[in-house]
């Protein structure tokens, strides 16, 4: 039966890389006097690298590999990464992020019915908690059980630590749950931890090659703007909700 929803943060739960992580990383950047820059394609190519200190070293090993091997560059992305952190809140605290369509409206069915809310995503706690108190409300971070982000697995997406880290807190076995994901990385995590998988492609992963999900979706949808994409390898569309999502739920 299904249980729980555990949820990616960037990408799913809002278009968080374009207006958000990109111009945070950009902005840390010109604070620390380096000459680099990420324009969409390039960031785009860049999201194939889970995790923004990973990202950093990989870019950094592109341009100068022997400086990203120095004495000092763990610390020196640490630093960059923490002033990214910051400008990355501030814009969220501004309301330059939105929740995706659909996505508001899925948690407040999922709470009524009672299923359990879980995140399980690469991106640190601080900007898992500024986003969803700037969109949910003050108290929102407390409607999730778990909250699985950052550092506390050694191994990022697409390797499945975290849904493993996640479940296990949960008490939950992999077929009670469903993960909501966005990207080849993400998906791919959620399927090698056993757990049937719900994709809502965002701007960067529209090309992405998935594994087998049990709906591969452009969003949720809401009202009147009906996500689409295949269930079961049919073309659908509607809205996504809890009763549909136990009826595609193998369990």
């Amino acid at each position: 039966m299904l249980h729980a929803l555990i949820w990616d943060v960037d990408g799913t739960l809002a278009e968080t890389e374009q207006h958000g992580h990109r111009v945070a990383f950009n902005a840390a950047f010109a604070d620390e006097g380096l000459p680099w820059h990420w324009d969409e394609a390039l960031y785009g190519e860049l999201l194939a690298i889970t995790g923004g200190k990973e990202r950093l070293l990989a870019w950094w090993q592109r341009l100068d590999p022997a400086a990203a091997a120095a004495p000092g560059a763990a610390a020196c992305i640490a630093r960059l990464h923490a002033r990214k952190t910051e400008h990355y809140v501030a814009l969220v605290d501004r309301g330059a992020v939105a929740l995706r369509p659909g996505v508001a409206r899925l948690l407040a069915d999922a709470r009524a019915q009672g299923l359990t809310l879980a995140i399980a995503t690469t991106t640190s706690p601080a900007n898992v908690d500024a986003l969803l108190r700037a969109t949910l409300g003050a108290d929102a971070p407390g409607w999730f059980a778990c909250i699985g982000a950052g550092d506390v697995v050694p191994q990022k997406k697409p390797a499945p630590d975290i849904y493993h880290w996640v479940r296990q807190r949960l008490g939950l076995a992999a077929a009670d749950c469903l993960a909501i994901e966005d990207s080849a990385p993400g998906t791919q995590a959620a399927c090698a931890a056993g757990l049937p998988v719900l994709a809502t492609r965002s701007r960067y992963s529209r090309a992405d090659t998935l594994p087998p999900v049990l709906a591969d979706l452009d969003g949720l949808g809401e009202p009147g703007r009906p996500a689409r994409g295949h269930q079961a390898g049919r073309p659908w569309q509607g809205v996504v909700d809890v009763d549909g999502l136990r009826r595609w739920h193998p369990g």
